[in-house]
């Protein structure tokens, strides 16, 4: 089944407050980007197309926050993710369990964790022409709550398959074009702490002699100095491959759950879920490049300077010292899993672009994320805007059939999306058309 976008073409004029602001849809440099106050979203006015920039200086003073939990009900028969024209969006697979993070391996393999119930690793192979996934495989199951995949060493022949467990992680012996696991997996890392954000992801760099971990942290905003079980989480931290313990590479990221290497600059990027509870448009949830041993506020800073005031007057020597993330999203958007398009068959200007999937608030008084979205790179560098891309799981009444959670490219250049609200995988693919 396949289903074209009804966004216009060239344009969408979407109504913000009282004010019709027009949209430039696709170009990497649009010239119409929402900004300040009406760069703020919810899933009432998210529309594939529309570019939006947050910036610190558009930050609201702390608030209260609510509690507004999402009612996932099953997707009605005439709901269907919405993106821009020229794509079109298939239901690659369905009937999962849970299905989250997904990586594709160098021989084009789609490898998929399936993080609650067995804690399996799946893989997808092929699509057929109606858009559907030709061969599905389970590659390995007993893990605990897995997310996190990678591919080592880098390049077209690993020898190994990384999978982030909650508590450690593990690899297995892999050649490519293996279906199932060899033998039970060899613990590389272990006694990562557990409760509170479980979810944790594998990188490597590009030269192979890294590996870094992203550990959410246990709590909303404890101090790390009055807490000890938030001893070296809400951290990027980096390994050596064989799991020998380095330093923090990345510190002050309340829950870096998606990591990622750019393929072309090989700086570490992270796809991060802020603190909670300061109000509907604080803390804005960010994707960023990491800058080696720097320090991003949580908990007692963020977006720079700004001190959250349940640390009111603690360590000042660090007020200066907060970097403010590349790209401002909205905040209690749930940013996940985000990938680079490496592939061919997206226009041009689309090539080293991150894709991330917005899982979808639960603490905002309307709810915001939801969605897919693009942020275009120049030089490997983000300007500070990103664009909705994928839309539409939201009806109108604010229940939500779907979630998205992991993104990646596919062989033939298209993107795959995973969803734990329906259960299944979406695939976007360009027709031009």
């Amino acid at each position: 089944m396949t289903r074209f976008t009804k966004t216009a073409l060239t344009a969408a004029m979407i109504l913000t407050g009282t004010a019709a602001v027009r949209i430039a849809s696709g170009a990497a440099d649009p010239k119409n980007v929402l900004q300040g106050e009406s760069a703020f979203a919810s899933y009432t006015n998210v529309k594939a197309g529309v570019w939006r920039h947050i910036t610190p200086k558009d930050l609201p003073k702390p608030g209260t926050g609510v509690s507004n939990g999402a009612k996932v009900v099953a997707r009605p028969a005439d709901a269907w993710p919405q993106t821009l024209p020229g794509f079109k969006v298939d239901l690659y697979a369905t009937g999962l369990q849970n299905p989250r993070l997904i990586r594709t391996a160098p021989n084009g393999d789609m490898f998929m964790a399936e993080t609650i119930g067995n804690g399996e690793i799946k893989i997808f192979r092929g699509t057929t022409p109606e858009g559907k996934a030709k061969e599905t495989f389970t590659y390995a199951t007993g893990l605990r709550q897995p997310f996190g995949i990678a591919f080592y060493p880098p390049g077209p022949n690993p020898q190994f398959v990384y999978v982030g467990n909650t508590d450690s992680v593990v690899r297995f012996p892999y050649k490519s074009g293996d279906l199932k696991a060899s033998g039970a997996p060899e613990t590389i890392i272990s006694g990562i702490p557990t409760g509170g954000h479980s979810t944790r992801d594998v990188a490597f760099s590009l030269d192979g002699k890294k590996m870094f971990v992203s550990v959410g942290s246990r709590s909303n905003v404890d101090d790390p100095d009055t807490t000890p079980a938030e001893k070296l989480r809400a951290n990027i931290l980096q390994y050596t491959p064989d799991g020998k313990f380095v330093k923090v590479y990345g510190a002050g990221i309340r829950n870096p759950v998606g990591i990622g290497v750019n393929p072309t600059t090989g700086e570490v990027w992270c796809s991060v879920n802020e603190r909670d509870m300061l109000g509907d448009n604080l803390v804005p949830d960010y994707v960023t490049s990491v800058k080696e041993d720097g320090f991003y506020g949580w908990p007692w800073f963020y977006m720079g300077a700004n001190q959250d005031p349940r640390h009111e007057g603690k360590h000042p020597e660090l007020k200066d010292k907060v970097i403010v993330p590349d790209v401002l999203l909205q905040p209690h958007n749930a940013s996940l899993q985000l990938t680079f398009y490496d592939g061919k068959s997206f226009p041009a200007e689309y090539k080293g672009d991150i894709f991330a999937a917005e899982h979808g608030s639960w603490n905002k008084s309307v709810r915001s994320g939801y969605e897919v979205v693009r942020i275009p790179l120049k030089d490997g560098k983000a300007s500070g805007i990103y664009q909705d891309f994928l839309t539409g799981f939201v009806l109108p009444n604010g229940d939500v059939w779907g979630r998205p959670v992991g993104v990646t490219t596919a062989p033939d250049g298209a993107l795959l999306v995973t969803d734990d609200g329906s259960k299944s995988i979406w695939r976007v693919s360009y027709t031009g058309k």
